[in-house]
């Protein structure tokens, strides 16, 4: 492909897809990783977390070569677009990629170019791990128990509701479908009201319950959790719950067991390198995340469930600005923080870079480098142990010293280096 502004790196080889069954990579031990550079404080967290990134790579034998494209607002000024076509395509073409939080202008046209990310790439799986590191400040007596994963649908649910606004002719042509064609009559009170649908496939709900079955079996986890809210929309979330069984069931054999045949035969105890399935409410699931969260290892989740399930972890182990996440789909990662771009501490060079570094870590984990995401999460907790960190923990701390965005991921690249 011709490119207008994004420079291709002179050196590197792009990863590549082995198996298109399994989504299995060929990854280079110099892969060319595009990165997005985002707004409001990825001008920050973005050059620090490349830092980090690129010494674990070196400590480990390997090197990365960088490679900038654009969305947002620095897209916005060369392209003339929030999310231009060659950015779609340099992304579909070297397969991973980190990005740096985005804002979507009011009125730009785009809901969320995040969600325009995922979709456009076919990024079904929001995977958002919740881990305590130590050190960090939390509101819970026992933040170490909580060390789950969850695996969000992101192409559904909200994500292709579709909406009509209250007031309109088109809000009162379904309305009139609804009570008279639909026989739903009643159910809306009089005067003005918006409506929204919101669809959940059966193919959707079963690769991302597939997804995460398989990293439960990969990483040695024992609870994949379905979290929905089918006893109230049955047809929808209660679909959810079913389809992810039927996965479960139908798919894995003795790999995979249910709750109900965990208690009937086994009297409460899987066996071993099993996966139990099971399933929650979404709103009791949110009291279990504090009364025992010891209990759960993966959630998979529809859409909104899962959006705020996932903020509601990270706010229990020091809340967002430490909370990774990364979209992945078949063969597919664009790694990314959790958090937003908050644009008034833009380019203060104050703001947290661990959420950044450790979306990076996800995205290591995925490329298979896993000696490499081990260093910089034993990297960060070191630094943090001694006491040196950003702003919103330092006053947070006693005696802790507080340092600029940059200095905390140079200190941390300099103990990779040290701990290697």
């Amino acid at each position: 492909m011709a490119y207008d502004f994004i420079e291709v790196p002179a050196d590197g080889e792009p990863v590549t897809l082995e198996d298109e069954d399994t989504g299995a990579l060929s990854v280079p031990d110099e892969p060319v990783i595009p990165y997005i550079r985002g707004d409001g404080t990825g001008v920050d967290v973005t050059p620090a977390a490349r830092e980090v990134l690129s010494a674990a790579a070196e400590a480990t034998g390997r090197k990365i070569h960088w490679m900038r494209v654009y969305a947002g607002a620095d897209a916005e000024e060369r392209y003339g677009e929030l999310l231009p076509d060659e950015t779609i395509e340099t992304l579909e073409t070297y397969r991973v990629g980190i990005k740096g939080p985005l804002t979507t202008p009011v009125g730009a046209g785009y809901r969320s170019i995040n969600v325009a990310l995922r979709k456009t790439l076919d990024l079904y799986a929001n995977v958002r791990p919740t881990f305590h590191l130590d050190g960090i400040p939390s509101p819970m007596k026992h933040p170490e128990k909580m060390d789950l994963v969850c695996f969000r649908e992101a192409t559904e649910d909200v994500y292709a509701g579709i909406e009509w606004e209250a007031g309109s002719d088109e809000v009162e042509d379904v309305r009139r479908f609804l009570e008279q064609e639909m026989g739903e009559a009643g159910s809306i009170h009089d005067g003005p009201v918006g409506i929204g649908i919101k669809p959940i496939t059966e193919f959707g709900t079963k690769r991302l319950v597939r997804r995460a079955i398989d990293y439960a079996l990969e990483h040695d986890r024992t609870f994949v959790t379905l979290v929905h809210k089918g006893n109230i929309m049955k047809f929808t979330e209660g679909a959810f719950r079913d389809w992810g069984y039927e996965v479960a069931e139908e798919e894995y054999g003795d790999e995979v067991i249910t709750e109900d045949t965990l208690w009937e035969e086994r009297d409460g105890e899987p066996p071993e390198g099993a996966v139990v399935v099971n399933d929650r409410i979404a709103d009791a699931m949110l009291q279990w995340l504090m009364l025992r969260p010891d209990d759960y290892d993966i959630l998979a989740l529809p859409n909104l469930n899962g959006d705020y399930l996932s903020d509601a972890a990270g706010a229990q182990i020091g809340g967002l600005g430490i909370a990774p996440g990364a979209n992945t789909g078949d063969g597919r990662i664009l790694a990314e923080p959790v958090h937003g771009s908050s644009p008034k501490h833009a380019g203060k060079d104050k703001v947290n870079p661990t959420a950044m570094i450790l979306s990076g870590q996800l995205l290591f984990d995925y490329l298979g480098w896993e000696d490499a995401g081990e260093l910089i999460i034993e990297a960060i907790e070191s630094v943090i142990g001694d006491g040196i960190v950003t702003y919103d923990l330092e006053r947070q701390m006693e005696g802790a010293t507080k340092v600029a965005t940059s200095e905390f991921g140079n200190t941390v690249a300099d103990r990779i280096h040290e701990l290697a």
